[in-house]
């Protein structure tokens, strides 16, 4: 009789070695299947969201929402972002770029919920790998929105202020204002002008303020130039917007029609030529010519969005570059995991802001 079941003694031992390295890899994988498929975590490094999102909170951010994208730069090491960690070495190549779609998700974007997308107007990497920004939905594909004084209006109907929204003010006190004052209040930064001070804070800290008595002016400062380069967008137009008193501007919708003149090609050229997939549209003498021929009306191959910070006088938008098209999209905050203040490493006991932490991000 044959004995044909394996023997115990001859299975080969696997090292610890290899036991490891495949524990590790599956983490690897699985981690970055999560991280693509579901959710990432993102720090915020400025303060164009304070109030809603401070400066060192660590974010998670929801890909089911608006649908997970696919890959566009597939060759890239797992679980980095344009760089290896604390290094200058570029973490992918850019060899084979593939078409993006999106997966089903959840719904759509809404209008004034925040979210998160890759920065549009970064050139020197794939679309899926540019810098992760996080700012206000203001305005949807299809809506015609101004700002009148501070007052933001769509479709001709003011919105209502988001609840941590920050302005400028500008406070003058019966006598100078020390540090702890401004700690005291949560204004991260203050400016010294004039014997006042320029700060930016809500608009209940500002009444609560105006109450004290040692204070002797709180006045609310309406921006009559652009937060950046001090000209707004679309910066080759001659129409005077500023960040305060900003359009009428239509948000692009997929399927609609513009005609192409002088007065849309300053606001829409860019957006035609950079990121509605043409591999021959340039923008000459004043006239839109796509693959060699002149166009006169246009119509568009995806949805467009406008951003804008809750730090309204502290917040570098689309206001002043422009619109963010629907392939950048990435997901919806939906809680803050972590969060601390600025400082040095040592003292990251007592930085943490324990208050916030697994806080849900409210719209």
């Amino acid at each position: 009789m044959i004995d044909t079941m394996p023997s115990k003694a001859g299975k080969k031992k696997k090292s610890a070695l290899k036991d490891w390295g495949e524990s590790i890899l599956f983490a690897v994988v699985v981690a970055t299947l999560f991280r693509w498929l579901l959710f990432e975590q993102f720090i915020i490094p400025t303060p164009s969201m304070e109030g809603s999102m401070l400066v060192g909170d660590v974010i998670v951010v929801s890909k089911l929402h608006y649908g997970t994208r696919t890959l566009a730069t597939p060759i890239q090491f797992p679980l980095t972002h344009q760089k290896f960690w604390g290094t200058e070495i570029p973490s992918y190549v850019n060899w084979i770029q593939l078409p993006m779609y999106r997966l089903p998700g959840f719904r759509g974007v809404k209008r004034m919920e925040p979210v998160v997308f890759n920065y549009p107007y970064e050139d020197q990497h794939p679309t899926d790998l540019k810098s992760h920004w996080v700012k206000r939905c203001v305005g949807l594909p299809g809506d015609s929105l101004k700002i009148v004084d501070g007052l933001l209006v769509v479709n001709d109907s003011v919105m209502p202020l988001p609840a941590h929204l920050q302005s400028s003010y500008f406070i003058v006190g019966k006598q100078p204002l020390k540090d702890r004052f401004f700690e005291a209040n949560n204004i991260s930064e203050h400016q010294e002008v004039n014997g006042g001070y320029y700060v930016q804070t809500e608009p209940a800290t500002a009444e609560k303020i105006k109450q004290l008595p040692f204070i002797s002016k709180v006045e609310h400062v309406v921006m009559n130039y652009s937060f950046s380069d001090s000209a707004s967008f679309p910066k080759a137009a001659p129409h005077g917007w500023t960040t305060d008193n900003f359009g009428p501007v239509w948000v692009p919708a997929k399927g609609d029609t513009i005609e192409i003149n002088d007065q849309s090609l300053p606001v829409y050229g860019a957006v035609i030529v950079r990121f509605e997939g043409w591999k021959n549209a340039e923008i000459t003498d004043g006239k839109l010519y796509i693959n060699g021929y002149e166009t006169s009306t246009y119509t568009f191959q995806q949805n467009y969005y406008f951003m804008m910070g809750d730090n309204r006088h502290n917040s570098e938008d689309s206001r002043t570059w422009g619109f963010v098209p629907e392939d950048h999209i990435v997901g919806k905050p939906v809680m803050v995991l972590f969060s601390s203040e600025e400082g040095p490493w040592y003292t990251l006991p007592a930085r943490i802001r324990w208050g916030r932490l697994f806080n849900l991000i409210k719209e």
